[in-house]
């Protein structure tokens, strides 16, 4: 064919052409059929001897003949399956079967990650088809090197492959957005020699014909530049990544290609603050209320005194003669008929609880050792469930309630995927300055950070090495690392998984140590294979000479973002931190192995605790090492707390006395009256403790810390008051003991009962909280309450009688056995009462200080609430840890040196059908796949990684099992003969592909094939030529059932970003559920009961906070609303004074938020329960004033609220105030943090504010504003005393 077109293009067309023409046209068909015969010309045709660089594989034998037709089947589908565009005529092509088969594999792991973009995998496979087989191939192929192979032939041993830049950059386009799914990373950071943000189009081809990559038999230089002439550069018909191919391949998917995502997702801006005319706004609304507030006020101050001037009146007129001053020396009918019904209802049922407790303190004192030993019993039946007693430390089960959704969707992913794994870590780094420069071959010099010095890393492998060498006894049995460590290939490969970067060095020295030099210079060594590593931390091969590994000894990458810190961007050269995690098997409901795990921890903290090299500086952290130091910090503050309690015990004990002089001293004290005090107090809490105890019920370590402190304020302010009322009170003519201590105890019982029944109330309805931290406190505190009020007005009643008698009989306190000489026995006014009733009461109640009393409490009121929603949410961790805490180093290298957040998992529950097409495309990110589905829908929210805070694509098994199970992939193989799974690694002619090479078989498996292969996926182990392998990544991703013949939950990992606040984690939290609420809606489960739901492990620590405010208001609105209510009844229904209380309680609890703001304590599940407790004291400061002031039958309100002052506000002061005060100024020695910030600076708040509240604010209030004085009281007074000795001694 060829010599007839050339004769007849010569010759005869020669003939017809006369002179200079004739020769003009000859030489130019000559050189039309010189570059007609040049373009069928090829460089190589078959293979021939071995690579000197790669023995294993082939070089191609050199030919420069015209294309040759494949002889055989095999090579016609081979050519189709791989080069479908050189498929034409009679298949002449510069390639062989042999060749073909070798291209083949050759291709196999960018097939498996590139072919999820066809556009991506038709253009890269256009490049290696026209290098391998094109007709064309000598336009633009030359040889340049060669070598014998026998006496006939020779060995291609380099080319050149000239190619267009527009093809380059086309190639490289449509591939540079694909990702790999199972490494959470772009598929060009596997190919490309280097993270993908570095790939350009000429590196990245480069790299994959270097030589020195491993897979290479010869050296092909591309060239994109300089084209000779002759050449003719390959720039074949490319494809963008958002069209779709000619054989009905669609557009590659958002995922894998950014410009078929349409415009790029814009976070919504965050709320600006809240502002007017530039200033806060809440700060400006409550400057302007507080200013219009003073105005009003202090007017209608002056306008009341301007009235007062001119006309007297008195607030008692309706029920006096205006011209008679009242007394209770009249009859008590004149007013009979004016008491309302409220009035009337009020007096009788106080009239009721008076005669109740005063026959109830007269029994006690009769009685007392059958009173006192029925209470010891009793106590001792309840405190007996101690034994019982259960401590919660798992800080789990102390901050996340078993119904929360963050716990249950916890336990859901324990039981279908088992525990997320027990972390070991440390994080390393050097004060020495070991920084150096490196010069490679090529390029510029290279800057290395002391860290990376190698001497230091030598020694930190030593450590490393030792560290993995530990072995700890358990129960005589010895364990090691590798007994619980975490081997993900195993049984195959059974090395323990180190994240750490000395695993790019096998971990050991030999390799660390590699280098290929010569006299002149450094060709490769650690500083060559670290730079590659770190670029492809997947690579089998460093491509130099070494031809190191890059990939862990446990069979997966190390990504340098897990095992470098402290570095910006990826210049991991510039590391200043090695972090080295040893991730440990975690069990469920297996405590034997837990046992071991926990047995090998401690060993590991004693040996890292130990540890000492003046080089490096470690931090460093294990599972259980939180817990281990919460328990530590508790027995460290013990003595501490103790201390505090000894200096309130020993104040109890001397201030109950009330000493009339010196001599007397011995008899007039009530140190065994004040231990006996104490005593009730703690039995009262062990009697609480024990009771829950017999139910179950854990204890926390919060109960323990608070709740003696708040029964300790109760109680103590209640014994106080029935000794100190005894201690001012004259016993009537012919009036016994156990009668006056009846009477007294019916004056003050009905207000300790207020206080006290108002507290458990409160505190009861405070275990309606879904926080577990808050609800035990108030089970427990609101027992222990009501307890302690049972054991005064009862035990300690009778050990008060006990003890008058034994003042009475002149014996002296302790030793009761000696009596002393008789003397009169009086009793008097102490000097604290003689100071509240002659002094203070009748200064703050002064005309011209009640005013101003009001204007700085408002003041302090509005200051609150402007401040109250700038109050910090969360509780950061390292508060949690004592001052010397080797974890708080770990925290702030945590924060300053990591660059990946926590793990987080997107788990789809069981329901879900993967085996529809319609079910896969509801989560897949591939070809095909839905614009919103699960994984489409991540990888969106990653683009938006400051808002989202998921800062990678997932991990998706079911996009990594498409690509493994497709028909042109070597991965998916079984035995012929046993329908066993073949690994791709194996040689065996048996071994058959899954699926046909069809249009059907290219096809995704539905319906039972889909199940058919996943177990053999899931058992792959990813190797050098399948690296989509299962195993390692999915195996427990997805969770098989009825007999592995159905999908029940699986899930799709990804991260978390940097997270270092509270606030961080909380928005963390809360963004990952409004995306996985999105994809739940995507998916469309209709008439089904499953959903995707997002888990990492701190979830269950930060969910409170999404809903600590709700939590917080519901708390303490409930309790305020019980203590109103309780107000309101034992008030005797006068409504009221029952607000007055509670509005003075809220104003204390908002002032708390102000201390919160000024002192930089946070509102969390501490801090909560704090403010509960809050509530419960305040009614302390406030409940026994009101009262006071609602029996008084003073003339005016000034006068009541004076008299209630004066005679309850010592009693307060005292047995609240000064008992507290000392106690909590010695917490602030404590070494705990969270003991220095939420209990001595909130309790030290709480008292100051209390006690201001309720000893200044609240007596001025009631003289403004305190209820009408009731006019059944008044007439039950006087018909109660009217011409009795008692009328005298009142009045």
């Amino acid at each position: 064919m060829r010599v007839t077109l050339e004769k007849s293009s010569g010759v005869g067309g020669a003939m017809l052409l006369p002179g200079r023409k004739q020769l003009f046209c000859l030489l130019w068909a000559i050189i039309l059929l010189s570059q007609w015969v040049h373009g069928q010309h090829c460089i190589w045709y078959g293979e021939c001897g071995n690579s000197t660089k790669v023995q294993e594989k082939k070089l191609n034998c050199n030919y420069t003949g015209p294309p040759k037709p494949l002889p055989d089947i095999e090579g016609q589908d081979l050519l189709q399956e791989l080069c479908p565009g050189l498929v034409y005529g009679e298949n002449e092509v510069c390639c062989d079967t042999q060749q073909l088969r070798t291209l083949k594999n050759n291709i196999q792991i960018p097939l498996q990650y590139l072919s999820r973009c066809p556009a991506c995998f038709f253009n890269f496979m256009t490049l290696f088809c026209e290098l391998t087989c094109s007709p064309r191939q000598s336009d633009f192929v030359n040889s340049t090197q060669f070598s014998p192979f026998n006496n006939s032939q020779t060995n291609v041993e380099e080319v050149s492959y000239y190619i267009t830049q527009t093809f380059a950059n086309a190639m490289y386009n449509a591939c540079k957005d694909v990702q790999a799914p199972s490494s959470n990373v772009k598929a060009l950071s596997l190919l490309c020699g280097r993270d993908a943000s570095e790939c350009t189009p000429n590196n990245w081809i480069s790299y994959m014909f270097d030589i020195n990559n491993g897979q290479v038999p010869f050296a092909i230089d591309p060239d994109f530049t300089n084209v000779p002439p002759g050449i003719t550069p390959m720039n074949n018909v490319t494809f963008n990544c958002t069209q779709s191919l000619d054989d009905g391949s669609g557009p590659c998917s958002c995922q894998d290609c950014s410009g078929a995502c349409g415009p790029t997702p814009v976070a919504p801006p965050f709320l600006p603050p809240w502002t007017i005319l530039g200033m806060d706004a809440m700060t400006l609304i409550m400057w302007c209320s507080y200013i219009a507030f003073l105005i009003i006020f202090f007017g209608a101050v002056l306008g009341a005194w301007c009235y007062r001037r001119r006309m007297v009146t008195s607030e008692y007129a309706p029920i006096l003669d205006s011209n008679q001053p009242h007394s209770l020396n009249s009859d008590g009918t004149d007013f009979v008929g004016d008491a309302t019904c409220c009035e009337t209802m009020g007096e009788r049922f106080e009239n009721c609880l008076r005669v109740l407790f005063s026959t109830w303190g007269s029994l006690c004192v009769r009685h007392p050792l059958t009173v006192i030993l029925t209470s010891v019993v009793l106590v001792s039946i309840c405190s007996a469930g101690l034994s019982y007693l259960r401590i919660t430390t798992n800080p789990v089960e102390l901050w996340s309630s078993p119904n929360s959704r963050a716990r249950q969707e916890k336990d859901y992913f324990d039981q279908h995927f088992g525990p997320f794994f027990r972390t070991e870590q440390l994080i390393i780094t050097t004060s020495v300055n070991a920084s150096f420069t490196f010069s490679p071959i090529s390029g510029p010099d290279i800057y290395f950070s002391s860290i990376l010095n190698i001497s230091l890393l030598h020694q930190v492998l030593d450590l490393q090495t030792e560290i993995t060498n530990l072995a700890a006894e358990y129960k005589g049995e010895t364990v090691t690392f590798k007994d619980i460590c975490i081997s993900p290939l195993a049984p195959y490969n059974d090395n323990c998984t180190i994240l750490s970067m000395l695993n790019y060095f096998q971990n050991s020295h030999e390799v660390l140590n590699h280098n290929v030099s010569d006299e002149f210079y450094t060709y490769f060594d650690y500083h060559t294979h670290f730079l590659y590593c770190v670029s492809s931390p997947t690579a089998l091969d460093d491509t130099s000479p070494l031809h190191d590994p890059c990939m862990g000894t446990f069979g997966g990458p190390v990504f340098p973002w897990l095992a470098l810190g402290g570095y910006e961007g990826t210049a991991y050269n510039n590391a200043t931190a090695l972090v080295i995690t040893f991730p440990v098997t975690n069990y469920l409901n297996d405590t034997e192995k837990l046992g071991k795990a926990l047995a090998w921890e401690k060993v590991f903290i004693e040996f890292v605790k130990n540890y000492s090299n003046p080089n490096l500086t470690i931090s460093f952290s294990t599972e259980r090492s939180i817990e281990d130091e919460i328990d530590r910090e508790s027995n460290s503050d013990v003595t501490t707390i103790v201390i505090s309690y000894v200096i309130m015990f020993v104040y109890i004990s001397l201030a109950l006395g009330h000493i009339n002089s010196f001599r007397t001293l011995l008899v007039d004290s009530k140190i065994s009256l004040g231990i006996a005090g104490i005593l009730i107090v703690l039995s009262s809490v062990a009697c609480s403790l024990g009771i829950f105890s017999y139910f179950g019920i854990p204890l926390t370590l919060i109960v323990i810390e608070v709740i003696p402190f708040l029964v300790l304020a109760v109680g103590v302010d209640n014994i106080f008051i029935i000794v100190q009322t005894y201690q001012r009170d004259e016993r009537m003519p012919e009036e016994e003991l156990h009668q006056q201590i009846g009477r007294i105890l019916g004056e003050v019982a009905p207000s300790m009962f207020l206080s006290s029944f108002s507290e458990t109330v409160a505190f009861f309805l405070g275990a309606l909280s879904s926080m577990p931290a808050v609800r035990t406190f108030s089970l427990f505190a609101g027992l222990a309450v009501f307890i302690d009020f049972l054991l005064q007005i009862s035990c300690f009643v009778s050990l008060l009688g006990l003890d008058i008698k034994r003042q009475e009989s002149n014996r002296p306190d302790i030793l009761c056995c000696v009596k002393l000489s008789d003397r009169q026995q009086e009793n008097s006014e102490g000097c604290l009462f003689l100071f509240f009733k002659k002094i203070y009461a009748p200064f703050i109640l002064k005309d011209w200080v009640r005013p101003l009393v009001v204007a700085v409490f408002v003041g302090m009121l509005s200051f609150s609430i402007a401040v109250v929603n700038k109050v910090e949410i969360g509780l950061d961790q390292r508060l949690s840890m004592p001052d010397d805490s080797y974890v708080l180093d770990y925290f702030g290298n945590l924060s300053e040196y990591l660059h990946t957040g926590a793990p987080v998992y997107f788990v789809v529950e069981d329901g879900h059908d993967y085996k529809t097409s319609e079910g896969q495309n509801a989560l897949c990110g591939g070809v095909g796949c839905n614009s919103n589905s699960l994984v489409q829908q991540i990888y969106t929210a990653s683009l938006l990684n400051n808002y989202t805070k998921i800062s990678n694509v997932p991990s998706s098994w079911l996009d990594d099992y498409f690509d493994w199970v497709k028909p042109q992939s070597s991965c998916c193989r079984y035995f012929n003969n046993t329908g066993a799974f073949c690994n791709a690694s194996v040689e065996d002619k048996t071994c058959v592909h899954c699926r046909p090479l069809t249009p059907s078989g290219k096809q995704r498996p539905n319906g039972t094939e889909f199940m058919h292969f996943l177990p053999m996926f899931l058992s792959d182990n990813p190797n050098i030529k399948c690296g989509k392998g299962g195993h390692a990544a999915y195996s427990t991703a997805v969770d098989l059932k009825d007999d592995n013949t159905d999908v029940g939950a699986t899930y799709f990992m990804s991260y978390h970003t940097i997270l270092k606040t509270s606030s961080d984690f909380t928005d963390a939290l809360k963004m990952a559920r409004e995306l996985t609420d999105n994809i739940t809606q995507a998916i469309g489960p209709q008439n089904k009961d499953y959903s995707v739901f997002p888990y990492s492990i701190f979830y269950v620590f930060y969910e409170q906070y999404l809903t600590i405010v709700y939590d917080t208001a519901f708390n303490l609105g409930v309790s305020l609303a019980a203590i109103f209510v309780v107000s309101t009844v034992l008030l005797g229904f006068e409504l009221w004074s029952a607000v007055l209380v509670s509005l003075t309680i809220a104003m204390i609890l908002v002032n708390m938020f102000g201390v919160m703001w000024l002192w930089d304590i946070s509102l969390n599940a501490v801090s909560l329960v704090n403010l509960v407790m809050c509530c419960g004291i305040s009614v302390e400061f406030c409940s026994h004033i009101v009262r006071a002031f609602s029996v008084s039958t003073r003339s005016s309100r000034a006068k009541r609220a004076e008299e209630a002052l004066a005679h309850m506000g010592s009693s307060v002061f005292s047995g609240i105030t000064l008992t507290k005060f000392g106690g909590i100024l010695i917490l602030a020695l404590s070494k705990s943090q969270i003991f220095q910030i939420f209990y001595f600076r909130m309790y030290l708040s709480i008292v100051l504010l209390g006690a201001a509240h309720g000893l200044i604010f609240l007596p001025v209030l009631l003289s403004y504003a305190g209820p009408s004085v009731n006019k059944a009281k008044v007439m039950a007074a006087h018909n109660r005393y009217v011409n009795t000795e008692r009328e005298r001694l009142i009045y």
